[in-house]
């Protein structure tokens, strides 16, 4: 039987920037309940969440770890994530598990770049949040302006609920205490703005509240709560994991003011797909039929494939019969863990807001959704948004023979991370994540892990083929042999779809001159042609195809036919409709010395970039936002470096695309030709 039942248990993520100290402070959080008897280390690699090799070598998190532990009558799963940019996939997968989402914020740095998004993030998924402000007792600190610089940025909602005091070397609480000392601000005043802003939510409570001039902790309670979930409150505590001080007071702040999984906004799961989905509810009821979702994906190579999932609705025991997605087939629940790092320690069961883990299921993926009822259709997750990997490197095997080894190890990296993407572009393999400290970690892990060996180089741009007009196309495929003939007539129109559309395939035949068994082989021939395009070899996007007209034989028209009408007829309606290369445009952030601003802002603007805005961070740095060509950043990092002497970094995302500049395109095409004439 489960130890606890799901109104004592709470589900947070440590999420914010790098170098907040979240891997430090769920240390602090496991010694202080009790869990290691003393907190690790990160540089000496000694602790319970950053356990990986490379996580030691790299002295700061990659991957999110999951730990569990015990504070006043309560369990409480934490998780804790990455903070660097270019490892968001984790931090976002951790969001689809937990209520509350704490976002670490570093004292000395400020509110930084994926602080910003987090909390954006977060509010999106309907997450109560809380804001941490880590590392109180370093040295030159401004905590009064830090509290105004988050209330500025995230509102007037975000209001202390304790206070440093003692130089900050402790806190004093401001929600169940009316007074005290602290060292800025004032308690008394602090615990009024709570109430007040917590009674809000509450008619029949605020009368009371202007009645009496007090409100008793238990009243406050559930609209505590309310208001977090309707993003009315985001209480700020002050912690240093370091020294320890407000420690205690965090883990009291997890147990009594956070909400269990009955009290926090229930992600929406969905039955059926697109336009069919239908929005269902799982309630936190032990006895319902199960609904849990797997938010991460592990494969040791000791242990095989780990799946960790949160389990929403019903409960899972060990050989417990679970279903995955659609899947008809289902698979027994051998061994069932809860994760402490990486020691996995088994359970008999996991009631709703459990997060657990289950081993050597192979047909398991992230995202997938888990249930026990076996004509269910697919119930899916509203998926997460992931940043798209834009970062790429073409890979070179070192040793003949491993190109086989090397799928196999790519198949398994993308299973793990949302954000890592791997494409086969012609005679290409090519690698995509969210940086070079993402794909320098990559290639660690295939040497170090895997043992395949590669070497790299830049990839192909990512370009792609359209059409600016509209035009017509037809061709007749007529084959004759000594025995039986091909034949397949096809007419299509095609035209512009606006940027970003895609592809549409309409069937627009009457009579029957095409049959409809034959259509599909149509389209067949139209999307070859769909995957590398006739100006520069590119896939093709933002165009409508329209079959309206053809013409079969009984005996001789055939699938080959009208693959090949298909095909022919679109290729000449293509060059009719003034075709053109678009080449990917990214969103640019570069954080960089200030004093460096000129040469960087010139640098863009050479490149055919444009700046769209720069925002002081802290210590002299400086945050310049903006949009250049993909193509343009070939080597980016390097440059950037050699600029800042090192200091400066920069992340990407794609925008949109648009068309190249006519010489560009004369170039591109020049080189398909010249490819073409060589084949």
């Amino acid at each position: 039987m489960p130890k606890y039942v799901t109104d004592a248990i709470r589900t947070i993520a440590l999420v914010g920037h790098g170098a907040a100290g979240k891997t430090t402070l769920a240390e602090a959080l496991l010694h202080q309940a009790g869990a290691i008897p003393a907190p690790g280390s990160v540089e000496k690699g000694t602790t319970v969440c950053d356990f990986d090799p490379l996580e030691k070598e790299f002295k700061h998190s990659l991957a999110s770890a999951i730990v569990n532990f015990a504070h006043l009558d309560t369990h409480i799963h934490l998780i804790d994530t990455p903070g660097y940019p270019d490892f968001l996939g984790q931090s976002l997968n951790a969001l689809a598990a937990v209520e509350t989402a704490a976002v670490v914020i570093n004292a000395q740095n400020g509110l930084e770049m994926v602080t910003q998004r987090m909390m954006q993030w977060a509010r999106e998924r309907g997450l109560c949040r809380m804001i941490i402000v880590n590392k109180i007792d370093a040295e030159n600190v401004d905590l009064p302006g830090l509290l105004a610089n988050i209330r500025e940025a995230f509102g007037k909602e975000c209001l202390p609920i304790n206070l440093p005091a003692g130089g900050n070397q402790k806190v004093v609480d401001c929600f169940f205490n009316p007074s005290g000392e602290s060292d800025f601000s004032s308690v008394e005043n602090a615990h009024r703005a709570l109430v007040e802003q917590v009674v809000e939510v509450d008619e029949k409570l605020m009368e009371l509240y202007l009645e009496q001039g007090e409100i008793s902790a238990e009243q406050l309670h559930a609209p505590f709560e309310q208001a977090l979930r309707d993003g009315h409150l985001v209480p700020v505590c002050f912690v240093s994991a370091r020294n320890g001080a407000g420690v205690a007071e965090l883990l009291d702040v997890f147990a009594k003011l956070m909400p269990n999984p009955a009290e926090g906004n229930p992600p929406p799961f969905y039955k059926g797909e697109a336009a069919n989905a239908v929005e269902i509810r799982a309630e936190p009821d032990p006895k319902k039929h199960v609904l849990a979702h797997v938010f991460k994906i592990v494969i040791d190579p000791f242990v095989g494939k780990l799946a960790a999932f949160r389990v929403f609705q019903g409960t899972i025991r060990r050989d417990s019969q679970l279903f995955i997605g659609d899947g008809r087939k289902p698979f027994k629940v051998g061994h069932l863990f809860l994760l402490q790092g990486k020691e996995h320690v088994e359970t008999d069961a996991c009631v709703p807001g459990d997060i657990a883990a289950v081993t050597k299921v192979d047909e398991i993926e992230l995202d997938a959704v888990l249930h026990d009822t076996r004509d269910e259709d697919n119930i899916h997750l509203k998926p997460v948004q992931y940043p798209v990997p834009m970062h790429a490197l073409a890979l070179e095997l070192k040793r003949r023979g491993d190109e086989q080894r090397l799928s196999e190890v790519l198949h398994k990296l993308a299973a793990e991370d949302p954000c890592f993407r791997v494409d086969h572009s012609g005679n290409e393999t090519v690698i995509s994540g969210l940086g070079d400290l993402h794909m320098r970690y990559i290639l660690d892990k295939m040497q170090k892990q895997y043992h395949v060996e590669v070497a790299t180089k830049p990839p192909r741009i990512p370009y792609r083929e359209t059409v600016t007009a509209k035009a017509e196309g037809h061709h007749r495929h007529k084959k004759q042999t000594g025995g039986a003939g091909q034949f397949g007539e096809v007419y299509l129109r095609i035209e512009p779809l606006a940027r970003g559309k895609g592809f549409e395939f309409v069937d627009a035949v009457k009579g029957g001159t095409i049959p409809s068994q034959f259509l599909p082989a149509v389209e067949k021939g139209v999307r070859e042609v769909l995957t590398a395009g006739p100006i520069a070899g590119y896939q093709m996007q933002d165009v409508r195809v329209i079959v309206y007209d053809g013409k079969h034989h009984p005996v001789d028209s055939k699938e080959v036919a009208f693959v090949a009408a298909g095909k022919k007829a679109f290729l000449d309606a293509i060059l009719k409709a003034r075709p053109i290369v678009l080449e990917p445009i990214v969103n640019i952030e570069i954080n960089a010395p200030e004093a460096n601003m000129g040469d960087i802002a010139g640098d863009i603007s050479a490149k055919r970039g444009q700046i769209s805005g720069t925002q002081s961070a802290v210590a002299g740095m400086v945050t310049i936002t903006g949009r250049v060509p993909l193509s343009e950043l070939n080597n980016y990092q390097a440059r950037l470096k050699s600029v800042t002497a090192g200091q400066g970094s920069y992340v990407i995302e794609l925008s949109h695309y648009e068309p190249v500049p006519a010489h560009v395109q004369q170039q591109l095409t020049s080189q398909h030709k010249q490819v073409e004439d060589e084949q």
